[in-house]
């Protein structure tokens, strides 16, 4: 049975193919060589992916990061494709639905976005509703460091709070906009903002947003 995760996925390595390795991405920085290397690497180094989090073992991370982007390109969309190897955590279903749907979603909307011919996708009703179940038992922790107040609403009055203060801005969107402006990706979200100037422009510049 096919799961989101893995739909997902293999929609981020058909558009990453199709992009070519030396594209740009909306993560700053990296071109799609990059973030294909990325991809990997969480997969199947865990002896590195660790500097993702954890500020001391960033070097590792970068060399082994910068081992795999040398790789051929193909490779690494092959990888990507077929998935963790089995002694992977990722391997496990039920986890890699619940850690990487959003992961490639995102990714997937960093390649998609950073071309100047995009156009938003047309996301079917579950999958809205599932990306909206992960973002209310997430808004807090990504939006705990945020300059303002922010609510998050869906356009059918659900809402979820980011982080509370004030002053508060409010942002409706469906939830696949509302996961990408959460996740830094502020200027490409589709997403509606409301509240004080001031406070929408910080949080517009927001770096403590994403992950």
């Amino acid at each position: 049975m096919s799961t989101f995760a893995k739909r997902e996925r293999l929609l981020l390595a058909d558009l990453l193919e199709a992009a070519g390795p030396e594209a740009p991405t909306l993560c700053e920085g990296w071109l799609t060589r990059d973030l294909a290397a990325h991809v990997v690497v969480r997969e199947r180094r865990p002896d590195a992916a660790g500097g993702m989090l954890i500020k001391q073992l960033g070097p590792r991370l970068e060399k082994v990061m910068d081992e795999f982007a040398a790789k051929p390109y193909e490779e690494l969309i092959q990888l990507i494709r077929t998935g963790p190897p089995r002694f992977s955590p990722f391997s496990l279903k039920q986890l890699d639905e619940a850690a990487n749907t959003i992961e490639f979603y995102v990714h997937t909307e960093d390649v998609r976005r950073a071309q100047p011919d995009w156009s938003p996708r047309e996301l079917d009703p579950v999958f809205q509703d599932t990306l909206w179940s992960r973002l209310e038992r997430t808004a807090r922790v990504i939006g705990r460091s945020v300059p303002t107040g922010l609510v998050l609403r869906r356009p059918d009055g659900q809402t979820a709070v980011a982080h509370r203060g004030t002053p508060v801005v409010t942002v409706t969107g469906e939830p696949s906009e509302l996961l990408l402006f959460l996740y830094g990706r502020q200027n490409e979200a589709k997403v509606d903002l409301d509240g004080d100037k001031e406070a929408i422009d910080k949080l517009h510049g927001a770096k403590q947003l994403g992950i």
